[in-house]
Protein backbone atom coordinates (compact mmCIF):
# COMPACT_ATOMS: atom_id res chain seq x y z
CA UNK A 1 0.00 0.00 0.00
CA UNK A 2 1.47 3.58 -0.62
CA UNK A 3 -0.45 7.01 -1.71
CA UNK A 4 -0.49 8.89 -4.45
CA UNK A 5 -1.08 12.84 -5.49
CA UNK A 6 -4.66 13.68 -7.01
CA UNK A 7 -4.81 16.85 -6.87
CA UNK A 8 -3.78 20.52 -5.80
CA UNK A 9 -4.64 24.14 -4.68
CA UNK A 10 -3.10 26.94 -3.25
CA UNK A 11 -4.71 30.72 -2.34
CA UNK A 12 -2.70 34.18 -1.88
CA UNK A 13 -4.20 36.78 -0.33
CA UNK A 14 -5.33 39.54 -2.87
CA UNK A 15 -3.35 42.19 -1.63
CA UNK A 16 0.10 42.40 -3.44
CA UNK A 17 3.28 44.06 -1.42
CA UNK A 18 6.17 45.34 -3.39
CA UNK A 19 9.32 45.64 -2.05
CA UNK A 20 9.18 49.70 -2.21
CA UNK A 21 6.28 49.34 -0.12
CA UNK A 22 8.33 47.37 2.43
CA UNK A 23 11.13 50.73 2.02
CA UNK A 24 8.51 52.53 3.04
CA UNK A 25 8.21 50.54 6.54
CA UNK A 26 12.13 49.57 7.50
CA UNK A 27 15.05 51.34 5.87
CA UNK A 28 15.75 48.98 2.98
CA UNK A 29 15.31 49.27 -1.44
CA UNK A 30 14.35 47.11 -3.75
CA UNK A 31 17.70 46.81 -4.93
CA UNK A 32 18.81 45.61 -1.53
CA UNK A 33 16.17 43.20 -1.75
CA UNK A 34 16.29 41.42 -4.97
CA UNK A 35 19.83 41.44 -4.56
CA UNK A 36 19.80 39.54 -0.89
CA UNK A 37 16.78 37.05 -1.49
CA UNK A 38 15.56 37.33 -4.84
CA UNK A 39 11.91 38.43 -3.75
CA UNK A 40 9.88 41.17 -5.81
CA UNK A 41 6.66 41.19 -4.44
CA UNK A 42 4.36 39.17 -1.73
CA UNK A 43 0.79 38.86 -0.51
CA UNK A 44 -0.20 39.98 2.91
CA UNK A 45 -3.26 38.81 3.93
CA UNK A 46 -5.70 41.77 5.92
CA UNK A 47 -8.30 39.73 7.24
CA UNK A 48 -7.82 35.92 6.03
CA UNK A 49 -6.67 33.89 8.71
CA UNK A 50 -4.41 30.98 8.40
CA UNK A 51 -7.31 28.71 8.81
CA UNK A 52 -9.10 30.88 6.31
CA UNK A 53 -6.27 30.78 3.76
CA UNK A 54 -6.14 26.90 4.19
CA UNK A 55 -9.70 26.16 3.27
CA UNK A 56 -9.58 28.12 0.33
CA UNK A 57 -6.37 26.31 -0.98
CA UNK A 58 -8.15 23.27 -0.09
CA UNK A 59 -11.51 23.44 -2.03
CA UNK A 60 -9.45 24.18 -4.75
CA UNK A 61 -7.72 21.11 -4.63
CA UNK A 62 -10.62 19.23 -4.20
CA UNK A 63 -12.01 21.23 -7.37
CA UNK A 64 -9.53 20.30 -9.80
CA UNK A 65 -9.19 16.36 -8.47
CA UNK A 66 -13.31 16.40 -9.10
CA UNK A 67 -13.05 15.02 -5.25
CA UNK A 68 -15.87 15.62 -2.39
CA UNK A 69 -15.00 16.90 0.79
CA UNK A 70 -17.35 14.07 1.98
CA UNK A 71 -14.86 11.42 0.78
CA UNK A 72 -12.25 13.07 3.01
CA UNK A 73 -11.06 11.18 5.67
CA UNK A 74 -7.91 12.55 7.14
CA UNK A 75 -6.78 16.48 7.27
CA UNK A 76 -3.17 17.34 7.94
CA UNK A 77 -2.14 21.03 8.41
CA UNK A 78 1.70 22.29 8.84
CA UNK A 79 1.58 25.91 10.15
CA UNK A 80 3.67 27.68 12.78
CA UNK A 81 1.55 31.32 12.55
CA UNK A 82 -2.14 29.81 13.66
CA UNK A 83 -2.76 32.04 16.99
CA UNK A 84 -5.24 29.34 18.07
CA UNK A 85 -4.16 26.51 20.31
CA UNK A 86 -7.70 24.75 19.45
CA UNK A 87 -9.44 23.89 17.98
CA UNK A 88 -6.81 22.75 15.44
CA UNK A 89 -6.78 24.73 11.59
CA UNK A 90 -7.27 21.25 10.44
CA UNK A 91 -10.22 20.79 12.78
CA UNK A 92 -11.59 23.82 11.41
CA UNK A 93 -10.66 23.42 7.85
CA UNK A 94 -12.89 19.91 7.97
CA UNK A 95 -15.90 21.52 9.38
CA UNK A 96 -16.14 24.55 6.85
CA UNK A 97 -15.34 21.55 4.21
CA UNK A 98 -18.25 19.68 5.52
CA UNK A 99 -16.02 16.81 5.96
CA UNK A 100 -17.71 14.03 8.32
CA UNK A 101 -15.93 12.55 10.90
CA UNK A 102 -12.16 12.81 9.56
CA UNK A 103 -8.81 12.71 11.70
CA UNK A 104 -7.85 15.92 12.18
CA UNK A 105 -4.40 17.53 13.46
CA UNK A 106 -1.96 19.88 12.78
CA UNK A 107 1.88 19.61 12.38
CA UNK A 108 4.25 22.22 13.29
CA UNK A 109 7.87 21.35 11.74
CA UNK A 110 7.98 25.09 10.33
CA UNK A 111 9.43 25.56 7.18
CA UNK A 112 9.86 21.96 6.69
CA UNK A 113 6.21 21.24 8.48
CA UNK A 114 4.46 20.68 5.05
CA UNK A 115 6.74 18.00 3.72
CA UNK A 116 6.76 16.28 7.26
CA UNK A 117 2.56 16.34 7.37
CA UNK A 118 3.00 14.52 3.44
CA UNK A 119 4.63 12.28 5.21
CA UNK A 120 2.78 11.36 8.33
CA UNK A 121 0.10 11.16 5.97
CA UNK A 122 1.41 8.64 3.38
CA UNK A 123 2.09 6.78 6.11
CA UNK A 124 -1.34 6.48 7.43
CA UNK A 125 -2.78 6.06 3.97
CA UNK A 126 -0.49 3.25 3.14
CA UNK A 127 -1.31 1.48 6.97
CA UNK A 128 -4.91 1.73 6.09
CA UNK A 129 -5.82 4.47 8.77
CA UNK A 130 -7.24 6.41 5.63
CA UNK A 131 -7.86 6.19 2.35
CA UNK A 132 -7.98 10.41 1.04
CA UNK A 133 -6.12 12.90 2.40
CA UNK A 134 -5.87 16.83 2.33
CA UNK A 135 -2.75 17.84 3.01
CA UNK A 136 -2.35 21.70 3.92
CA UNK A 137 0.30 24.28 4.33
CA UNK A 138 -0.83 27.29 5.39
CA UNK A 139 0.63 30.70 7.15
CA UNK A 140 0.27 34.16 7.64
CA UNK A 141 3.47 35.13 8.19
CA UNK A 142 2.56 38.82 9.06
CA UNK A 143 1.16 38.46 12.05
CA UNK A 144 3.73 37.37 13.48
CA UNK A 145 6.44 39.30 11.71
CA UNK A 146 8.59 42.44 13.65
CA UNK A 147 7.99 45.01 11.38
CA UNK A 148 11.23 47.10 12.70
CA UNK A 149 13.38 44.16 12.16
CA UNK A 150 14.95 44.59 8.34
CA UNK A 151 16.64 41.19 7.91
CA UNK A 152 13.31 38.95 8.57
CA UNK A 153 10.52 41.66 7.48
CA UNK A 154 11.91 41.79 3.83
CA UNK A 155 11.32 38.10 3.88
CA UNK A 156 7.58 37.18 5.08
CA UNK A 157 4.64 36.29 2.51
CA UNK A 158 1.24 34.98 3.33
CA UNK A 159 -0.63 32.02 1.51
CA UNK A 160 -1.20 28.24 1.86
CA UNK A 161 -1.34 25.40 -0.53
CA UNK A 162 -2.47 21.90 -0.21
CA UNK A 163 -2.36 18.82 -1.79
CA UNK A 164 -4.97 15.67 -2.20
CA UNK A 165 -3.98 12.26 -1.81
CA UNK A 166 -5.28 8.93 -2.28
CA UNK A 167 -4.23 5.62 -0.71
CA UNK A 168 -3.11 3.31 -3.70
CA UNK A 169 -1.60 0.06 -4.29
CA UNK A 170 1.83 1.36 -5.46
CA UNK A 171 3.20 4.37 -3.95
CA UNK A 172 4.15 7.34 -5.56
CA UNK A 173 5.52 9.53 -2.96
CA UNK A 174 9.12 7.73 -2.16
CA UNK A 175 10.21 6.97 1.36
CA UNK A 176 11.16 10.20 3.32
CA UNK A 177 14.61 11.45 3.88
CA UNK A 178 14.26 13.32 7.14
CA UNK A 179 16.22 14.77 11.32
CA UNK A 180 17.67 17.71 12.37
CA UNK A 181 20.17 19.99 13.35
CA UNK A 182 20.14 20.06 17.03
CA UNK A 183 23.20 22.82 17.40
CA UNK A 184 20.62 24.96 14.98
CA UNK A 185 17.38 24.46 17.52
CA UNK A 186 17.77 28.32 18.17
CA UNK A 187 18.23 29.56 14.60
CA UNK A 188 14.57 30.62 13.88
CA UNK A 189 12.22 31.43 16.65
CA UNK A 190 8.83 32.45 16.67
CA UNK A 191 8.30 32.44 20.84
CA UNK A 192 6.70 34.06 23.96
CA UNK A 193 3.42 35.27 24.59
CA UNK A 194 3.44 38.05 21.77
CA UNK A 195 5.39 35.69 19.12
CA UNK A 196 7.68 37.41 16.66
CA UNK A 197 9.66 35.47 13.74
CA UNK A 198 13.46 36.20 14.29
CA UNK A 199 15.92 34.16 12.69
CA UNK A 200 19.91 33.96 12.64
CA UNK A 201 20.33 34.60 9.01
CA UNK A 202 24.00 33.99 8.79
CA UNK A 203 23.66 30.20 10.71
CA UNK A 204 20.43 29.38 8.81
CA UNK A 205 22.18 30.29 5.45
CA UNK A 206 25.49 29.05 6.26
CA UNK A 207 24.05 25.30 6.94
CA UNK A 208 21.44 25.60 3.63
CA UNK A 209 24.73 26.49 1.75
CA UNK A 210 27.08 23.40 2.98
CA UNK A 211 24.89 20.42 4.38
CA UNK A 212 21.13 20.99 2.14
CA UNK A 213 22.24 19.22 -0.45
CA UNK A 214 23.42 16.08 0.96
CA UNK A 215 20.59 15.62 2.99
CA UNK A 216 18.30 16.23 -0.74
CA UNK A 217 20.18 14.01 -2.12
CA UNK A 218 19.86 11.41 0.56
CA UNK A 219 15.59 11.65 -0.84
CA UNK A 220 16.65 11.15 -3.98
CA UNK A 221 18.65 8.06 -3.01
CA UNK A 222 16.20 7.06 -1.02
CA UNK A 223 13.63 7.01 -4.42
CA UNK A 224 16.18 4.72 -6.50
CA UNK A 225 16.27 7.97 -8.48
CA UNK A 226 19.35 10.58 -9.78
CA UNK A 227 18.64 14.90 -10.25
CA UNK A 228 18.77 13.51 -14.21
CA UNK A 229 15.83 11.87 -13.33
CA UNK A 230 13.71 14.85 -12.13
CA UNK A 231 11.06 16.44 -13.99
CA UNK A 232 10.86 19.07 -11.02
CA UNK A 233 12.82 20.63 -7.55
CA UNK A 234 10.54 22.16 -5.12
CA UNK A 235 12.56 23.25 -2.02
CA UNK A 236 11.31 25.70 0.45
CA UNK A 237 11.29 29.35 -0.87
CA UNK A 238 13.68 30.99 1.82
CA UNK A 239 16.09 32.64 -0.61
CA UNK A 240 16.83 32.79 -4.01
CA UNK A 241 20.86 33.07 -2.67
CA UNK A 242 20.04 29.36 -1.40
CA UNK A 243 17.72 27.89 -3.86
CA UNK A 244 19.64 28.24 -7.29
CA UNK A 245 23.38 27.01 -5.82
CA UNK A 246 21.09 24.36 -3.77
CA UNK A 247 19.80 22.93 -7.48
CA UNK A 248 23.58 23.41 -8.70
CA UNK A 249 24.84 21.40 -6.10
CA UNK A 250 22.42 18.74 -6.32
CA UNK A 251 23.42 18.35 -10.16
CA UNK A 252 19.62 19.02 -11.14
CA UNK A 253 19.58 19.59 -15.07
CA UNK A 254 18.72 22.48 -17.03
CA UNK A 255 15.28 20.27 -18.55
CA UNK A 256 14.08 20.00 -14.66
CA UNK A 257 11.76 22.76 -13.58
CA UNK A 258 13.53 24.45 -10.47
CA UNK A 259 10.96 26.53 -8.22
CA UNK A 260 11.61 29.84 -7.39
CA UNK A 261 8.25 31.18 -6.48
CA UNK A 262 9.88 33.26 -4.05
CA UNK A 263 10.10 36.15 -5.91
CA UNK A 264 6.42 36.78 -6.55
CA UNK A 265 5.23 34.70 -3.00
CA UNK A 266 7.82 35.57 -0.43
CA UNK A 267 8.92 32.81 2.07
CA UNK A 268 5.66 31.50 3.09
CA UNK A 269 7.08 28.94 5.36
CA UNK A 270 5.28 25.45 5.54
CA UNK A 271 3.15 27.04 2.94
CA UNK A 272 5.81 27.59 0.33
CA UNK A 273 6.13 24.29 -1.10
CA UNK A 274 3.01 23.63 -1.84
CA UNK A 275 1.76 26.52 -3.12
CA UNK A 276 4.97 26.76 -5.69
CA UNK A 277 4.27 22.91 -7.08
CA UNK A 278 -0.04 24.00 -7.02
CA UNK A 279 1.46 26.80 -8.91
CA UNK A 280 3.49 24.63 -11.47
CA UNK A 281 1.22 22.43 -11.88
CA UNK A 282 -1.52 25.31 -12.65
CA UNK A 283 1.17 27.00 -15.24
CA UNK A 284 0.82 23.46 -16.74
CA UNK A 285 4.66 22.51 -16.18
CA UNK A 286 4.91 18.80 -15.25
CA UNK A 287 3.57 15.73 -16.83
CA UNK A 288 2.02 13.66 -15.04
CA UNK A 289 3.99 11.25 -13.50
CA UNK A 290 6.95 13.02 -13.63
CA UNK A 291 9.10 12.72 -10.65
CA UNK A 292 9.19 16.27 -8.29
CA UNK A 293 11.96 16.53 -4.91
CA UNK A 294 10.28 18.44 -2.36
CA UNK A 295 12.43 19.28 0.36
CA UNK A 296 12.34 21.98 2.95
CA UNK A 297 14.46 22.84 5.61
CA UNK A 298 13.98 25.09 8.79
CA UNK A 299 12.64 26.18 12.38
CA UNK A 300 13.15 23.48 14.71
CA UNK A 301 15.95 22.63 13.17
CA UNK A 302 14.53 20.18 10.75
CA UNK A 303 14.69 19.02 7.03
CA UNK A 304 12.63 16.59 5.15
CA UNK A 305 13.02 15.58 1.46
CA UNK A 306 10.56 12.86 -0.79
CA UNK A 307 10.20 12.33 -4.26
CA UNK A 308 6.49 12.57 -5.56
CA UNK A 309 4.89 11.62 -8.41
CA UNK A 310 3.06 14.48 -10.49
CA UNK A 311 -0.90 13.93 -10.52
Amino acid sequence: MGARIVGAGHYLPPRVVTNNDIAGIVDTTDEWIQQRVGIRTRHFADTDSVPDMAEFAARNALGNAGVAASEVDLVVVATCSNIDRTPSTAGRVAHRLGVPAAAVFDVNAACSGFVHALEIAKQLLAGGSAATALVIGAEKMTAVTDWSDRATCVLVGDGAGALLLRATAHSELSPVAWGSAPELTNSVLIEGAQPQFHQDGQRVFRWAITAAAAHATAALTAANLTPTDLGAFIPHQANLRIIEPLAVQLGLPESAHLARDIQTSGNTSAASIPLALSKMLAAGLLKTGSPMLLFGFGGGFSYAGLVARAP
